[in-house]
């Protein structure tokens, strides 16, 4: 459709149409018995007949039979015969379920991060999905929140880049294009930032860390052609996103450039109210609507408010009109008016939902997802020796993140059912332990998740399964340990005080320890956790993450040596839970605690390091990497002539391996205090024994960019740091000097 029939269908448009069309429902109010709905949820929600089949979209439903359903029957109904639109959290996957998205960055591979969500998005166009709710690009440094599984990590160097990958995936060049589905990128702004790590809680930032930390993962994500944003619950300055004209016109749209839809998190508008910078749902909506957010999730406040405000004067239909219009559009660019269905296609669900391809790709992520945190010799496994497998995680096929909420975990393979491929079983046990939580503990999920209770074993049940486990832990060359968080205490809602392994888990390591010395611990978890003690005893650790429906598989192919493990941390793994928020770029201080120093007077704890156990970058390899010391083509750096830095890396082990190349760069002194490092480059480098090669990095003027005292964005000149290794703590390091040109 033609932009001239768009603005002729939105002027003979109602006001109460349009209002509709910023409304979104959730899909379980067109699924039930019309008359049950309107007396029923519609009536709680405060959402009238007249609205009902007005709604511009539905959120929560997937299955190309059921919406092409409600489509007919909602065109059918609507005055205009507008379609719906259908979203969907699609965040890792829709039955295909790929590492999450924390995982996904510790690939360091952004191009298989897009591989990942271009899959999803094949997935989600055949069952009937127009929308992901997908990337969520908030930075991360404080693992008690929950959310941090979600992110891509830390960095936002790294964030943007992922960001930039998943959106083209998603949408490809052209969403309107078959099996692609339009990104909606997420929360803006700044969510990650929420105080102790507490979801929705408040945000306080500086303007200046808000700006040159927080805000670029987004500002990639929309030079990349995201066609949606979502606000977020937190405030910012203040103000709560929602109503936060600044942060939505001025920044967004204004500075930004994004120009798409932009929709309210579930309920987020009507929170104003609890938050208390809204009197009320009217005065929540005229808010709303002024800072520029055009969908209302999933409450009545615009449908309920906004028509009436018009007639009072209190706000402009032209808002309305701006608004409703880029959602128009959006239906538009997906090509609904000229095929209202897109690609939802039963027969297609049937061949490509958890297709051979899709498996080997989820596969292939989970490989290069797991980062090896320590290994004495044990890993590979030598399946000539007697091994046993013992904890929780050994047959759990809840090995998907609660964040994917169409997952099926029937459909994921368990290291039990994997190993047995390829171990010989004569010398192989399989022993759960214990339960994967204490019987006091309770979760709750959401989705197709519902509620999970833990399996809850009777006394006499437990002591035989640990038992069992212990004997054969005694009896075994090496011990296999697959423990770790519960899938559900991580994701959203799930902040953690305490960022360990279940206690229960913690209680089996100690016993097979005092057993068997040779432990391998295979660690299942949705956020950094305290690795103390585990760190500590176990010989061998493998962050495994939450990886997805082919985790089984992967992680046996990474035990046994098939593939040699290259992931690397996008986020910082504590010392202990009283160091977060703790992450690798932070600003430097006064008053520095350099490695080594025994002065009293300075940025330190008393009682524990100030790094981080395991820093952003790191992951170890069943091979050896040397990195020489780094060369420079020059020791300054003008607006028209850049720096060559270069390191030759030399594989010096006995099996091929990948390392990831990292560079980082610190501006020793600029107008305002810059972070001690930043990313700023990474190569992943495949290398056979003995074989070595030159990994070069380009630094000119661009890179040194960052944003001034005086609020603008440029460099500036003086001396400049830079390192090139294999994780941020690299020592390896090179001066030059930026000047500009006369």
């Amino acid at each position: 459709m033609k932009r001239e029939d768009l603005k002729a269908l939105l002027e003979d448009m109602s006001l109460q149409e349009k209002v509709d069309q910023m409304l979104q429902l959730m899909g379980m109010f067109y699924l039930d018995d019309a008359e049950g709905v309107l007396t029923g949820p519609a009536r709680e929600l405060g959402v009238a007949e007249k609205d009902f089949w007005m709604a511009g979209s539905i959120l929560g439903t997937f299955g190309a039979k059921q919406l092409k359903a409600i489509q007919d029957k909602y065109m059918e109904k609507q005055p205009h015969h507008i379609p719906m639109l259908f979203m969907m959290d699609v965040i890792h996957g829709l039955k295909t379920v790929f590492p999450m998205p924390l995982a996904q960055g510790a690939t360091f591979e952004p191009e298989l991060s897009g591989r990942c969500a271009q899959a999803a998005a094949r997935e989600a166009a055949v069952s009937g999905l127009h929308v992901t709710f997908s990337p969520m690009v908030d930075l991360v440094r404080d693992a008690r929140w929950g959310r941090v599984m979600e992110s891509t990590g830390e960095d936002p160097y790294l964030n943007g880049l992922f960001a930039k990958a998943q959106v083209e995936g998603f949408q490809g060049d052209d969403m309107g294009k078959p099996y692609k589905v339009c990104s909606c990128v997420k929360h803006f702004a700044a969510y990650g930032g929420a105080q102790a790590g507490r979801d929705y809680n408040t945000v306080e930032l500086s303007e200046h860390t808000l700006r040159d930390f927080y805000l670029p993962p987004y500002k990639a994500a929309i030079d990349a052609g995201v066609g949606m944003v979502m606000t977020s619950f937190n405030t910012i300055n203040g103000i709560p996103a929602s109503t936060n004209r600044w942060l939505m016109r001025d920044i967004l749209r204004e500075e930004m450039g994004f120009d798409g839809v932009l929709i309210s998190d579930f309920s987020a508008i009507l929170e104003t109210v609890a938050h208390g910078n809204s009197a009320d749902e009217a005065d929540a909506a005229k808010k709303a609507l002024e800072a520029g957010v055009d969908i209302d999730m999933m409450t009545s406040v615009y449908a309920a408010n906004l028509s009436r405000l018009v007639e009072e004067g209190k706000v402009s239909e032209a808002l309305i009109d701006e608004s409703v219009m880029r959602i128009l559009e959006l239906k538009n660019k997906l090509g609904l008016f000229e095929n209202p269905y897109k690609d939802a296609n039963p027969e297609e669900e049937k061949t490509v939902i958890l297709c051979k391809e899709h498996k080997e790709l989820a596969r292939e992520a989970a490989q290069k997802a797991f980062v090896l945190l320590k290994n004495d010799g044990l890993l590979p496994v030598d399946r000539n020796k007697k091994v046993a497998f013992v904890g929780p995680y050994t047959n759990r096929k809840e090995i998907i993140s609660s964040w994917a909420v169409t997952g099926d975990v029937s459909s994921c393979v368990t290291i039990e059912e994997a190993a047995k491929e390829v171990f010989d079983l004569s010398k192989t046990t399989f022993h759960q332990g214990c339960q994967i939580l204490d019987d006091d503990y309770h979760l709750t999920g959401f989705g197709n998740m519902g509620e999970s209770v833990p399996e809850k074993l009777s006394q006499e049940e437990q002591k035989k399964m640990f038992e069992e486990a212990l004997a054969a832990a005694k009896e075994a060359d090496l011990v296999i340990m697959p423990i770790g968080e519960h899938f559900l205490q991580s994701g959203e809602a799930t902040s953690r005080a305490m960022i360990d392994v279940p206690e229960i888990q913690m209680n089996l390591f100690r016993e097979v320890a005092k057993v068997n010395e040779n432990i391998v611990v295979v660690l299942f978890n949705g956020r950094p956790l305290d690795l103390r003690e585990i760190s500590k005893t176990a010989k061998a650790v493998l962050d495994v993450w939450l990886p997805g429906t082919e985790g089984g598989h992967a992680i046996v192919d990474v035990l046994t040596g098939k593939i040699n493990p290259s992931g690397k941390l996008p986020m910082s793994f504590p010392y202990c839970v009283g160091q977060v928020p703790v992450h690798y770029n932070e600003y430097s201080t006064g008053r520095p605690n350099f490695e080594g120093m025994q002065e009293r007077f300075k940025s330190k704890y008393i009682d524990i390091p100030n790094a981080p156990l395991y820093p952003f970058g790191f992951g170890l390899s069943y091979t050896n990497f040397e990195i020489s010391p780094v060369t420079l083509s020059t020791d300054t750096v003008t607006e028209g002539q850049p720096v060559k830095a270069c390191v030759t890396v030399k594989n010096t082990g006995e099996m091929e391996g990948t390392e990831v190349v990292q560079l980082y760069i610190q501006d020793v002194a600029a107008s305002v205090v810059r972070p001690v490092k930043e990313l700023k480059g990474f190569e992943k480098v495949k290398l056979c024994p003995n074989e070595e090669k030159q990994v070069e990095f380009i630094i000119d003027e661009p890179m040194l960019r960052f944003l001034r005292a005086d609020g603008t964005v440029g460099s500036e000149e003086g001396k400049f740091r830079v390192w090139i290794g294999n994780s941020s703590n690299t020592k390896n390091e090179a001066t030059f000097y930026y000047q500009k040109t006369k």
